[in-house]
């Protein structure tokens, strides 16, 4: 058995991701939507926001209105899924555990392939030292959304902890081909450390 490491006091792990403007659809994430409507040859000149939208730049200024205009568009059935996902962070960010992890399964219940909610709730069980579920909602964003730097750098550090330290130096290797030079470099101390406590016992 490997020795018992310390991590490196830069490992934090990455913190929630907001659902950005327009990124949603049915078919974003191998969804195949079997009905869909014929797209409209009706262009508008005037532009539109949505609820959601419109929820979203209040959010991203920090305008505390953001959460009512979430709410409205959950409620007219606009990008409900994304706004029950963003939801959830501003009720963590408020300090409501509770309400955060019902808004993410709420949102995961219209679509269940949302790849934010699924790392956000491996946030918040990480959060909860619950790192079984932790492991597995960032393994299932993993399968949405391969490409997300982030996720691997998080369940790297998970795997750690659960002291499986071949599968989380494996991950890691991941996480720093994908970032950037000085992104990546966050994950060296604990590639480090995590590489000389698997010698150290050969």
């Amino acid at each position: 058995m490997a020795n018992i490491i310390k991590f490196p006091t830069q490992s934090s792990k990455f913190g929630f991701k907001r659902v950005k403007k327009g990124k949603r659809d049915s078919e974003s994430h191998g969804q195949i939507n079997l009905f869909a409507a014929p797209k409209p040859k009706i262009f508008t000149l005037i532009p539109q926001t949505s609820l959601f939208e419109e929820a979203l730049v209040r959010d991203e200024r920090g305008d505390p209105e953001a959460e009512t205009l979430y709410r409205k568009a959950i409620e007219t059935g606009d990008c409900v899924a994304d706004a029950y996902c963003n939801l959830g962070i501003i009720e963590f960010q408020k300090g409501d555990l509770s309400k955060a992890f019902d808004c993410f399964t709420q949102s995961l219940k219209y679509e269940p392939r949302h790849f934010e909610s699924h790392y956000n709730l491996g946030n918040l069980y990480f959060d909860m030292n619950d790192l079984r579920l932790a492991k597995m909602h960032y393994e299932q964003s993993l399968i949405i959304d391969p490409d997300f730097a982030n996720t691997y750098f998080n369940l790297g550090l998970v795997q750690a902890m659960l002291e499986d330290y071949h599968n989380a130096i494996s991950i890691l290797k991941r996480y720093r081909m994908l970032a950037t030079d000085d992104e990546g470099a966050k994950a060296d101390d604990l590639l480090s450390t995590l590489t000389r406590s698997v010698n150290s016992t050969h």
